[in-house]
């Protein structure tokens, strides 16, 4: 059963800098997508950022741009999202989820990935 299990949440003032990790198991995600997509209170979820598990590929949301970056250690079955310059409105709760055969204009659609994480809190604040 493939699982998605994120951490690395937290409280960070602004300007700070945080690093959430997924661990991907239970399948192989050859051919996947692996995203980050948020949801703070009241608002729709938001696509972050996306990678292809094997290949290369790596997209960002234009909100984030220069600020995150997603990464992939593959030996380690784990993708990460580096957030600097964290903002107010960073504050989220931020998912992990996979999705399998994603092309680039499809991969910020939260619709088409097939698996999702808990969820991990993060709050920008002073």
């Amino acid at each position: 059963q493939a699982q998605l299990v994120e951490s690395g949440g937290g409280l960070v003032q602004p300007g700070g800098s945080l690093r959430l990790s997924c661990l991907a198991s239970g399948r192989s995600f050859n051919n996947f997508a692996i995203g980050w997509f948020r949801q703070a209170p009241g608002k729709e979820r938001e696509f972050v950022a996306s990678i292809r598990y094997s290949g290369g590929g790596s997209f960002h949301a234009n909100s984030v741009k220069g600020r995150f970056t997603i990464s992939k250690d593959m030996a380690k079955s784990t993708v990460y999202l580096q957030m600097n310059s964290l903002r107010l409105e960073d504050t989220a709760v931020y998912y992990c989820a996979a999705g399998s055969g994603l092309i680039a204009s499809r991969i910020h659609r939260d619709d088409l990935y097939d698996y999702w994480g808990q969820g991990t809190q993060v709050t920008v604040s002073s």
